[in-house]
């Protein structure tokens, strides 16, 4: 069984629930094919049933890691993640601050051409994880400012870091 980017893009975007039904009927259907090939002695088919079957089960587990993706950006664990590269919970405080401020902690923030947790100005910090998107944030303020709570004090002054 081939499968086209086109056809995971349909599965994908297919609710979960969908997903399971069909791959429950269709592991039904081809088990009773699978049992008649057996019965009549054809390794053939059980391979080419078994391909197909682990198939849509791979396809189950992309549509099933997407969604848990998807759930698992909290702004809790967000935080808890910025509080692990940075040590020093002042520190850390003031990039609370920063954040706050730019995006409320959503990753998918925008103000016209600025994206993310950060408000970085480029696509390609838009495209990155949430959990990038701070690494690539504390990057940024370690290079111009040396520390969060030093950014933070110039974002008081002019409204921007």
């Amino acid at each position: 069984m081939k499968l086209s980017t086109d056809v995971i893009h349909r599965v994908c975007a297919t609710p979960k629930s969908t997903l399971n039904n069909l791959l429950n009927l269709t592991v039904l259907v081809r088990w009773f094919r699978l049992k008649r090939a057996a019965e009549a002695g054809s390794s053939q088919g059980r391979n080419r049933l078994m391909g197909k079957v682990y198939a849509i089960a791979a396809l189950l587990s992309i549509t099933t890691t997407l969604e848990a993706n998807a759930a698992t950006y909290s702004i809790d664990q967000l935080k808890l993640y910025a509080h692990s590269r940075i040590l020093d919970y002042k520190e850390f405080q003031c990039f609370n601050k920063i954040i706050t401020k730019e995006s409320r902690w959503s990753y998918t923030a925008r103000n016209h051409s600025h994206y993310g947790l950060g408000q970085m100005r480029s696509t390609w910090y838009r495209d990155l994880d949430p959990y990038r998107q701070i690494d690539a944030t504390i990057r940024y303020v370690t290079k111009r400012y040396q520390t969060p709570c030093k950014a933070w004090a110039f974002h008081q002054e002019r409204n921007y870091y």
